[in-house]
């Protein structure tokens, strides 16, 4: 008998749904759990260590990785290129661990166009009204800022329908439990 496959996870949804501390708390509870790092076209900031926080390359070294197909997703987002590696997912998966990306809608898609086998989860808030009040509670973003934002979060929650799963983070307990538990079920099935 052999024990759970290996598997590569997206938790995505749009900002202010939580899904950077779902993302964290998911890993921290998955044992075999393997943390992918990005590649960034941007500098490092402050603090930042190369290879623990991004694979830091230039824009040339980017565009060889595209060409080469050595991405499973990439993109581009206040003028820097953002992806993920393939071989060290593909490794990582092939050992039985978890890789859990946490990427924006597009690169979810292309993961999935990439990797069927992959399991793609889209957190949803609990209503519109309380993904608002959350991203205002941050206090961080100008008036027009934080209406571009919204008008993103309702066109990420309009494909919400092309994941795997929707998990609604009401509760993140809740919600951290109802993902670990998709991601165990999803380790047991036939890919």
């Amino acid at each position: 008998m052999t024990g759970p496959r290996g598997l590569l996870v997206v938790i995505a949804g749009p900002s202010g749904v939580g899904k950077g501390t779902v993302h964290a708390r998911v890993r921290a509870l998955l044992p075999d759990a393997v943390l992918s790092v990005s590649a960034t076209t941007r500098a490092p900031r402050p603090g930042e260590e190369a290879g623990v926080d991004y694979h830091y390359v230039t824009r040339e070294r980017f565009q060889e990785l595209i060409d080469s197909h050595a991405l499973l997703e990439w993109a581009e987002y206040a003028g820097n290129r953002y992806g993920t590696p393939r071989e060290p997912v593909a490794a990582a998966v092939a050992a039985g661990h978890v890789v859990v990306l946490d990427i924006e809608l597009q690169g979810a898609l292309q993961v999935k166009a990439q990797d069927p086998t992959a399991l793609l989860v889209f957190l949803v808030p609990p209503s519109f009204e309380e993904l608002e009040r959350r991203l205002r509670a941050r206090g961080t973003e100008e008036p027009a800022a934080l209406q571009r934002r919204l008008a993103r979060a309702r066109e990420e929650l309009a494909h919400a329908d092309r994941f795997d799963v929707q998990v609604v983070n009401d509760s993140l307990g809740r919600c951290v439990a109802e993902v670990l538990a998709i991601v165990e079920q999803a380790r047991h099935e036939q890919p």
